[in-house]
This record gives structure tokens, C-alpha cells and sequence, in this order.
């Protein structure tokens, strides 16, 4: 008997989702493949601790709700995911049954139960970022004398000219810097999204100088390794570290504070928003889908806040008491 005859419906079915659903039909992006993969195998492994049953006898009726609850609920509280993380684990296994439930229909009860497992909801803290003081004393750390260094200055100042996710910067590569004189960069998003974001002229000067000592292959990673290899995240954030160290000497601020590559992606989106560039733009600077996850830098702009505050005038006039009536004292009292 061949080794696709002997295949439970799960295993079936969980192949044909990322061959031909993911890859072929909604031609997903690596990054979107590797983190379902990725959730799949951590469901896999827990239904089996949890069934008691070898991961390829699993059948797709053994992902009930009950056991996803309790592979959610481990994920929290064993792993030590965040909610944000245990939401996206679900997401991925719900749009794995909504595929499931057209391949088999008579599964469908159990998948409606599954399905019916609701996103937690989570605070959103406010968000963080340096001043423009700390900001430039981070830019400045990096020992110019050295080729670690020159690359570490570069590196960091293209992050905060373009407020970069770290996966982007570190596939930058030669020839993605536009025209011989550096004014804009190319960057490759998230789901394949692509923009291009423009290069104030001290970047710009920073990126001509450091050209001249990479190799001139178009493919050629624009922020090496000292293998001559793209930088890795664990990298980029190491350097970051030891800048910031470095700059903690002449900013004492920076000390107690837990800076990370996307938190010098929130500067310069706060700092683009105090200079008065318009939130669409700001979007559209950052590659964020919708401008709704741009208004998050709203809320956290509280010197913006107070002048709007400043700006608004109270009114002379007094406002009279408001005297509800009984019969509305009496449909409040029976709430």
C-alpha cells in the first residue's frame, strides 16, 4: 500500500492547504508559509501529547475544540506567548479549517465549533520611543574608525530615515538604492509589498560613502556581515545594543530603556508626526496597510496633545445643570 493511501484526512488535507491553498492559489509569501508552518507543527505536537495518538494518525476530527482550547491555553501559559501570538496561532488554524470545511464537508459541526473560539482581546500599551536627542546620541555611538562601526552608523541612520522593519534593512541590497546619487531606497514589505521611501541628504551622503567599500554587485547585501553575508535580526539588534550602550555615556536617559530595531521604526514615525507630516504620508512612509495601525502614533503623541489642548479656548458661558426628569430617575433606577 502506498504511502498516500495510508494518509489520514488531516495529513491529506494539511498538504493540499499549504501546496496548493497557500502557495499555489493565494501565492503566499515565504514569511506567511514559514509562520503557519510553524504554528501547525506546535498544534501537531500537543495533539499528540494530547490524544495520546502518533502525529500521523491524527485524523482531522481530533482537532476539536476542546483540544485547540487547551493547545491555546498551553501556548499562554506553559510557552509564555503573549495574546497577540496565541491570536495569531488561531487565526492560522482557522483559516487552515475554513479550507478544511469545502475539502470535507461532513467534518463541518466540529469545524464550526473550532471556528466559533473567539480572538482574545489585549490592552494595546502606549506606544514607545526616543526623543530626538537620544535618537541622535544613538546615531552617533557607533566608532567611525573602524569598518564595523561605519557600517553600524550607516545601518542605524538608514533604519530611523526609514523606519524599516529589521526583516526589511537586512534584504536591502545594492541595487536597491536608487540612482548613483542614494536619494530614495527600495524596500521589500511584509506579503510581498514593495515602496519606495526617500533618503534625507545626510543619509544619503552616508550610504555614497559607504558604497565604495561593499563589493559592486547589484545583489550584494548594502549591510554585511563581516562574511560578507546579509546581517541577521539577532545582528542588527546586537549592534543596536552596543550602540546604545555606547551613547547611554553622553545620554543618561538611554539606561533604563529596552531599545529594539522596531522601536527606532516607532521614532521615526513619532518624529514625522511632531514635524507635522500628515498621518496618510506617514503611513505610506512606514508601508502600514491601513492607516488605522498609523493612529496608534496619535494617541502616544502627548506633546500634541497638550498644544491642541493649549489651542482650545473654554467657552465663558455656564453650562445649566442638567435635571433629569422622574420618569427617567425611575428607568435608571430599574437598570
Amino acid at each position: 500500500m502506498s504511502a498516500v493511501a495510508t494518509m489520514t484526512d488531516l495529513a491529506r488535507l494539511l498538504q493540499a492547504f499549504f501546496c496548493q491553498f497557500l502557495m499555489q492559489q493565494r501565492h503566499a509569501s515565504p514569511e506567511t508559509v514559514k509562520g503557519y508552518r510553524d504554528t501547525f507543527r506546535l498544534l501537531l505536537h500537543f495533539a499528540e501529547r494530547y490524544t495520546g495518538k502518533s502525529i500521523t494518525g491524527l485524523s482531522l476530527s481530533d482537532l476539536n475544540a476542546p483540544l485547540v482550547l487547551a493547545f491555546l491555553e498551553d501556548l499562554e501559559m506553559q510557552r509564555r506567548n503573549t495574546v497577540r501570538s496565541r491570536n495569531a496561532r488561531l487565526a492560522a488554524i482557522r483559516a487552515f479549517l475554513h479550507y478544511a470545511a469545502l475539502e470535507a464537508p461532513t467534518a463541518l459541526p466540529g469545524i464550526q465549533q473550532v471556528l466559533a473560539i473567539p480572538m482574545k482581546r489585549f490592552g494595546r500599551p502606549l506606544v514607545g520611543f526616543l526623543s530626538r536627542e537620544e535618537m541622535e546620541a544613538v546615531l552617533q555611538a557607533p566608532d567611525s574608525h573602524t569598518w564595523s562601526g561605519q557600517r553600524d552608523r550607516v545601518l542605524l541612520a538608514t533604519l530611523y530615515n526609514t523606519g524599516a522593519r529589521v526583516s526589511e534593512i537586512i534584504a536591502v541590497r545594492r541595487v536597491d538604492l536608487e540612482c548613483e546619487r542614494a536619494q530614495a531606497l527600495h524596500l521589500h514589505g511584509k506579503g510581498r509589498k514593495e515602496r519606495v521611501v526617500p533618503l534625507w541628504k545626510q543619509t544619503a551622503t552616508l550610504l555614497r560613502a559607504w558604497m565604495l567599500r561593499i563589493g559592486p554587485e547589484p545583489q550584494q547585501p548594502l549591510f554585511p556581515n563581516r562574511f560578507n553575508q546579509a546581517m541577521t535580526r539577532s545582528g542588527v539588534a546586537s549592534r543596536l545594543q552596543c550602540a546604545t550602550k555606547a551613547a547611554a555615556k553622553q545620554c543618561p536617559s538611554l539606561r533604563d530603556k529596552r531599545i529594539s530595531p522596531h522601536l527606532i521604526r516607532h521614532t521615526t514615525a513619532m518624529h514625522l508626526l511632531q514635524a507635522g507630516v500628515d498621518i496618510t504620508v506617514i503611513a505610506l512612509w512606514l508601508g502600514h496597510e491601513s492607516v488605522v495601525t498609523t493612529h496608534q502614533y496619535l494617541e502616544a503623541d502627548l506633546k500634541m496633545k497638550e498644544r491642541a489642548l493649549a489651542a482650545l479656548q473654554p467657552p465663558e458661558t455656564t453650562a445649566a445643570r442638567f435635571k433629569p426628569s422622574d420618569t427617567l430617575l425611575t428607568f435608571l433606577d430599574s437598570l
